[in-house]
């Protein structure tokens, strides 16, 4: 598989940014906290299990009303 310009537009993107610097390692300081990162992930985690619990019971809450609503007639049997 190789890598590169497909096409006429991404060869002259590829010519225009062919020498810009793209790396800066200067200032290597985080502007995020690890802990507003660790807070931000057990918020994110919480909100997935909340999720995954409500709609345990509502699935269940609505199995149980379609069970209720549910009109059996009894099979008659034809000989």
């Amino acid at each position: 598989m190789a890598i590169g310009a497909r096409d006429f537009i991404d060869k002259l993107l590829v010519e225009k940014y062919a020498q810009e610097k793209v790396d800066n390692h200067d200032n290597l300081e985080s502007k995020i906290s690890a802990s507003e990162v660790m807070d931000a992930m057990s918020f994110a985690s919480n909100n997935a299990i909340n999720y995954l619990k409500l709609a345990q019971r509502l699935s269940i809450v609505c199995y149980t009303v379609n069970a209720k609503a549910a009109k059996y007639q009894p099979i008659t049997m034809v000989e």
